[in-house]
């Protein structure tokens, strides 16, 4: 537990190097986060952005490495889904979708 602390406190300490060295402007960043703009910099400058908060700001900051990372989580709940039975059959999904379109 303590390796992760350290890990998540490296990621603070460069998460302003990552921010100014970003094309995005900090506006966008703080728009796209949600976080209040003087929120924003007192945390950026005491570097005491949550967990939720700082995973937001890097995901924006990554949005290829984001995708890839929620395209992996989306084929690894599929294959649990199909390893657990938890399927529909081609007539059932065929049927939704007709009746959508009704």
């Amino acid at each position: 537990m303590i390796q992760e602390i350290i890990t998540y406190k490296n990621i603070l300490e460069s998460l302003a190097d990552l921010i100014n060295k970003s094309a995005l402007k900090k506006s966008f960043i703080i728009e796209a986060s949600g976080i209040p703009s003087p929120t924003f910099y007192r945390k950026l400058k005491s570097l005491t952005f949550t967990a939720d908060e700082t995973l937001k700001i890097v995901r924006i900051l990554n949005p290829e490495e984001s995708y890839l990372q929620e395209l992996k989580e989306s084929i690894n709940r599929g294959k649990s889904d199909y390893n657990n039975h938890r399927t529909h059959s081609r007539e059932d999904i065929l049927k939704e979708i007709n009746t959508l379109l009704e």
